[in-house]
């Protein structure tokens, strides 16, 4: 299984928009970040978890040619912007798209993307088959998933596993009973926002604390804020196998 990390930032990405701070000022690379999303590859299978804004961009970046299924963690348009987009792939697949979901999400993009499901629809708006998903494993042309359950402030939002492989962003609080679930993962990729107190996001110390817990072969950090700082300075003070991802990392488990 490979694993790239297509966006690491938050809802505003990095550098934001008028922002004079140093991070977004930056000329490292490693300190530019589009939305977060990752894209896995399976003997059988590619599949991408959120399709935010930059989905076009991150998909050109990374030339993927197919994508057979799409996972949403939650309805946030830092996390469902870029479903539009999926049209490229309807062109040059001639299918549908695939998506997964729980149902508050799939509500939130059928009214987002109403023409898309209209009755009588408008020639090459994207053609989208949604799946809801519950808090159960599910089976994606025969990759196994299951969905992590956590709260980003008040919102349910999703994380998932496949394999050797947890994946959750956007999140301020678990229980333990799905913290277990990412338990002996090879990869965790775990969000983290800033140092500061956030009322919807992991902290720094939060995150690796988590991280701690579970004892991940290695985890990286995702969804980070310019309040965070620079991309090196904060990896030199984390400890031993915890890193800030970054946009474009791969890795392979």
């Amino acid at each position: 299984m490979e694993i790239t990390v297509l966006g690491t930032g938050t809802s505003q990405g990095v550098p934001v928009v008028a922002c004079k701070c140093k991070v977004c000022n930056s000329s490292d690379p490693y300190d530019k970040r589009l939305r977060t999303s990752v894209m896995i590859k399976t003997d059988r299978n590619t599949f991408v978890i959120d399709a935010g804004p930059d989905f076009r961009q991150q998909m050109l970046r990374e030339n993927v040619r197919a994508v057979d299924a799409i996972l949403i963690t939650h309805n946030h348009k830092d996390h469902t912007g870029g479903i539009d987009d999926v049209r490229a792939f309807n062109w040059v697949l001639q299918k549908p798209m695939e998506i997964f979901a729980a149902k508050n999400v799939i509500d939130t993009i059928q009214s987002d993307f109403s023409y898309a499901f209209q009755e009588q629809k408008y020639p090459g708006v994207p053609q989208i088959n949604l799946h809801e998903i519950k808090n159960e494993p599910f089976i994606v042309h025969r990759d196994h998933f299951t969905p992590i359950a956590a709260m980003h402030a008040s919102m349910p939002v999703f994380g998932f596993r496949t394999g050797d492989f947890s994946y959750l962003t956007d999140a301020s609080s678990i229980d333990n009973t799905e913290l277990e679930k990412m338990k002996n993962s090879k990869l965790l990729i775990l969000n983290a926002l800033r140092k500061e107190d956030h009322h919807s996001h992991f902290t720094l110390a939060e995150a690796v604390d988590i991280i701690r817990y579970l004892k991940p072969e290695k985890a990286y950090l995702t969804h980070i804020s310019h309040q965070m700082g620079f991309h090196q300075s904060v990896n030199d003070e984390l400890p031993d196998g915890i890193e800030l991802a970054y946009d474009g990392l791969k890795v392979t488990i």
